[in-house]
This record gives C-alpha cells, sequence and structure tokens, in this order.
C-alpha cells in the first residue's frame, strides 16, 4: 500500500489528513498516539503569492525515510516558505531543506517538552504573538500551557513513519502529515492545552472553556484555529480545536469572523480526506 523512502524524496507525498501534532515517550506526543488522536501541522501563502493558484500571498543529516505518494495525486513546493501567511497542507508542501531563520525559545509555560527543546521554539513574530495571548487568556481567568510549537523535517519523516508502522499508512495519514506538509514545521503553529495539561492534543480538548476562550480570541492575537469543526473536507485533518496557527490580526480576522479556514481565504482547492 506504501513505500517508504529517503527524506530527499519527501518532496512526493499526497492529500489527506489532520494538522496531526505529535507526541513521543511519555511526552504529549505519546498521549497523542496512545488515543489515536488527530495531530496538526501546515499553512498558506499571502495573497501576494501564486503557488496556491487563485489568490497568492533541514538541510537532513540523516537519510530517514519516508512514504511514497500515491499515484494520481499530486503536491506541489511552496515558493514563499517565509511568508507568515503561507499555507502549506496535504497539497502544498514547504522544501526539504527549509528551515525557518528566526526561531526563537517561546516564552510559555508547556507540559511534556524540555526545557530548551525544538517543541518549544516558534518563529520570532508568532512567538511574541502567542506570550501575548497566553498572558490574556489568565487575565481572563484561563490558564494555557502549549505542547509542541516547532518541529524540523527530519523529525516530522521519523514521526510520520512511526505510525505508518503502527496504524498503516492511509490511517496515519488522517491525523499526521507528511514530511515538509506539517504546519510544524513553518514554525507558526502550536498545540495548546489547559492548564492541568490533560487533553493535550486529544479530542476532549474541545468544550473545555480554554478551547471556547481559544475559540472566542485567538484572532486578535493574530492566530487561528488551524483545523475547525466541520471543515474536514476542505482542510484534509479531523477537528482539531488545541492546534493553532499564527498567519497576523488582519488575516485572522477576516477567517475567524467568517468561519472559514486558511484554504478557502485563498481559495485554494479542497484538500479532502
Amino acid at each position: 500500500m506504501f513505500k517508504l523512502l529517503s527524506t530527499g524524496a519527501c518532496c512526493i507525498v499526497l492529500t489527506v489528513s489532520l494538522a496531526a501534532c505529535s507526541f513521543t515517550g511519555q511526552n504529549a506526543e505519546q498521549k497523542s498516539k496512545e488515543t489515536n488522536q488527530p495531530k496538526t501541522e501546515h499553512t498558506t501563502p499571502s495573497k501576494n503569492d501564486t503557488n496556491t493558484g487563485t489568490k497568492p500571498d533541514q538541510q537532513n543529516q540523516h537519510k530517514t525515510e519516508s512514504p511514497k505518494k500515491p499515484k494520481g495525486n499530486s503536491i506541489q513546493t511552496v515558493s514563499n516558505p517565509e511568508s507568515i501567511p503561507v499555507l502549506v497542507n496535504k497539497q502544498n508542501k514547504l522544501p526539504d531543506t527549509y528551515n525557518p531563520k528566526d526561531l526563537v525559545a517561546t516564552k510559555v509555560d508547556f507540559v511534556g517538552a524540555p526545557v530548551g527543546s525544538d517543541k518549544r521554539k516558534m518563529r520570532k513574530e508568532a512567538a511574541d504573538a502567542l506570550q501575548k495571548l497566553f498572558a490574556g487568556a489568565k487575565e481572563d481567568g484561563v490558564t494555557l500551557l502549549g505542547v509542541s510549537a516547532y518541529r524540523s523535517h527530519v523529525t516530522q519523516v521519523a514521526l510520520f513513519n512511526t505510525y505508518v508502522k503502527r496504524d498503516g499508512y492511509e490511517k496515519a495519514r488522517t491525523y499526521s502529515a507528511l514530511p515538509g506538509t506539517s504546519e510544524h514545521e513553518t514554525g507558526l503553529a502550536i498545540d495548546v492545552t489547559g492548564g492541568n495539561g490533560r487533553c493535550a492534543a486529544s479530542d476532549c480538548f474541545g468544550g473545555t472553556k480554554e478551547a471556547v476562550w481559544l475559540d472566542k480570541h485567538v484572532a486578535e492575537y493574530g492566530f487561528i484555529i488551524r483545523y475547525p469543526k466541520g471543515k474536514e473536507g476542505i482542510t484534509g485533518y479531523q477537528y482539531e480545536p488545541w492546534h493553532i496557527r499564527y498567519v497576523g490580526k488582519e488575516i485572522a480576522s477576516e477567517i475567524m469572523d467568517k468561519g472559514i479556514t486558511l484554504e478557502e481565504y485563498y481559495n485554494a482547492t479542497p484538500v479532502n480526506k
């Protein structure tokens, strides 16, 4: 049903599944795996870009295998990976050698992510906005914790392959992103959870006071709920109330006010599952 290739071939991968956010060992990634919950990680181009059609906007040190793209599916490499509102999804991938140049450690509390780990990093503009978002939530009596932010291409390859071995290629695509198509690789997305650390990247986060607060206020800080409920056929991912993506205040306000997705904002072709 699938073949594993080297990371250099990650460019060829497909069309379907969830902005999948993940965890490993005893951290949040493992927790997500154990509950078979989706994970998230993707983005899109600015209106002056052309890689989506209608509305434009790591260095791998080890040979790691990744699944081969099924026949008939197409995926393109974005030409503007540094763009803040870049569209990354199952049909638009980052260059295999892309590494955000302005990654910084976020100044918020995390669960299951050791100090100094990549999981705590985001691009500077997004990291600054995240700090303000957490502070704003605190003022409203809501405590948030980070779970997983940046993920390197090499890490995503290894992670996806782990899921494929466990659940098979097709199922893995429904909750984990193919290497290069994960929003976490942009340094602009992060999974969050409540202050008690429970329901990290799990369905039980939906409906909590933290999830409700995020849905209502994320746009004020330039973020969106990247994979909303009822939009699975457009984003290609299950509902992930914990996965937020930084796109800037103007675009975030339009997307959240209209109840649309980043794909719809760009008039991009629906991903479907």
